[in-house]
């Protein structure tokens, strides 16, 4: 063992009073007796001195490993790995990026289960449409390239099974169905002055007691029109506003029955704010005794469809009017396409009990199928849709004439049974159209369709939506 001088020098100077006296003494063997007295003192200081080192540094090392043990239990337990979950959908590790494979036996000192799996949503604030009372409202990121909630009151979501939604990039991100199919619903609660018809919209309450919506034993939602025999002014209907709202997506409405009849004029649609700024999308429309659907687009100027040939526009409908979809251009009529089914809409679609409808919204535009009941896609019916297999839609509006997330945003879907008004009553004279190749004037044998609807309530026993489902997904990202 080597001591340095300036440990010497540190341990003479920290010597004892009594000891250090002993330097003061002439004599030799006083010096010979503080030499050795010096030479004891090092060796012990030094041996105390290492000891004090040996003990230190045993505590450094300890800590530091105590230390490495707790940063690496912190590590593990931090981990979190993406699972695909029918329930849940994607699941996102807690970086904020997606992950793709499951916790291995390898991983040690975790567990997560897939019930385990985060999944991501947005929530914001949008502006209430103008044509349609809403108090709440949520929207998604531009492209729909997230899940979307919405507010606590809205009916819980729903999603297929496990094996099936997985396989799906789209996940349910607002259902309404069942007993709950009402939660998440403003019901408007005023006469149609949208489209000048002779309904009055009634709201929850008023439709409770006066018989007029229901979850009938098949657990489907049920909207009636009043069927008393003479009313004055109006006759009493539903219309109902999604709380929720949307930019993008895929909106698939399954549907036992709808309103039909002349005088009748219901739809199943969606709507931005600032009509017909935001723009509007009617899914399913159409009027009296109409058997073929009706897709039509309202906006501001500027969108419209690249053609008016069906084969280019990849549809298998056809164009009602023209090609501009600007509200202000067509006297609101917008752009249209008629479905060449007919079974699509009214009596025929009701007769085979329904089927559904779904509007993908995307970056390549806007595009609606129609599937009958006995047709359905089983990927539709697990909730895991795959819309590029469903082959040619019923209708298409390209994005490279009408941009999709410039004409369209912050959309609420909407419910609504009028009658006459605008549509309805502007064609109560007319004829050769698919279920109306006679007029519903010489059907009816009345003047005027208001003159018909007042005074014919027996006529409106199915004026009804029957609903299974409306599920809106958001494709995942």
């Amino acid at each position: 063992m080597y001591i340095h001088v300036p440990l010497l020098l540190f341990l003479l100077a920290n010597v004892a009073p009594s000891d250090a006296a002993l330097f003061s003494r002439d004599s030799e063997s006083s010096l010979s007796r503080a030499a050795r007295h010096v030479r004891r003192h090092v060796i012990k200081r030094s041996t105390g001195l290492l000891d004090d080192l040996r003990l230190a540094y045993t505590g450094i090392r300890l800590q530091q490993q105590a230390q490495q043990q707790q940063q690496q239990v912190l590590f593990q337990s931090s981990k979190m790995y993406c699972v695909n979950n029918g329930n849940t959908g994607l699941g996102i590790a807690n970086n904020g990026t997606s992950g793709s494979s499951a916790p291995s036996s390898s991983d040690p000192g975790i567990s997560l289960s897939a019930s385990s799996a985060a999944t991501s949503s947005m929530v914001s604030s949008s502006p209430t449409p103008t044509t349609s009372p809403t108090n709440a409202a949520t929207t998604t990121t531009k492209k729909a390239t997230t899940q979307a909630t919405s507010p606590a009151s809205a009916s819980p979501t729903a999603t297929g099974s496990s094996s099936s939604s997985s396989s799906s990039p789209w996940k349910v991100a607002q259902s309404y169905e069942g007993d709950t199919f009402f939660d998440g619903w403003d019901f408007q609660n005023s006469p149609d002055t949208t489209t000048h018809g002779v309904a009055q919209y009634v709201d929850k309450d008023t439709a409770n007691s006066s018989n007029l919506i229901e979850i009938n034993a098949a657990g489907n939602a049920i909207m009636r029109a009043e069927t008393t025999g003479t009313v004055s002014t109006y006759r009493k209907s539903i219309r109902i506003t999604t709380e929720y709202s949307y930019t993008g997506g895929l909106i698939v409405l399954d549907a036992v029955h709808m309103p039909t009849g002349c005088g009748t004029w219901p739809a199943f649609w969606s709507n931005g704010p600032g009509w017909p700024v935001g723009g509007e999308i009617d899914m399913v429309e159409g009027v009296n005794d109409y058997t073929n659907n009706q897709v039509t687009l309202h906006t501001a100027p500027g969108c419209s469809m690249p053609s008016s040939d069906p084969s280019t526009l990849g549809i298998s409908g056809s164009l009602i009017g023209g090609t501009d979809c600007a509200a202000a251009d067509t006297a609101n009529a917008g752009c249209g396409v008629r479905a060449s089914e007919t079974n699509s809409y009214g009596a025929p679609f009701n007769a085979m009990g329904g089927g559904v409808y779904a509007t993908l919204w995307d970056d390549d535009g806007i595009k609606t199928w129609f599937f009958p009941r006995n047709s359905i896609p089983s990927d539709l019916s697990s909730s895991a849709p795959q819309p590029t297999t469903w082959g040619t839609p019923m209708a298409a509006f390209a994005s490279s004439s009408c941009d999709p997330f410039k004409y369209f945003y912050q959309h609420t879907a909407i419910f609504d049974t009028t009658f006459c008004g605008d549509w309805g009553g502007g064609v109560w004279d007319a004829s050769g159209v698919p279920g109306q190749e006679q007029s519903c004037a010489a059907r009816t044998g009345a003047a005027s369709c208001s003159d018909f609807v007042l005074n014919n309530g027996a006529s409106f026993t199915e004026a009804y939506w029957e609903v299974k489902s409306v599920k809106i997904y958001q494709k995942s990202s």
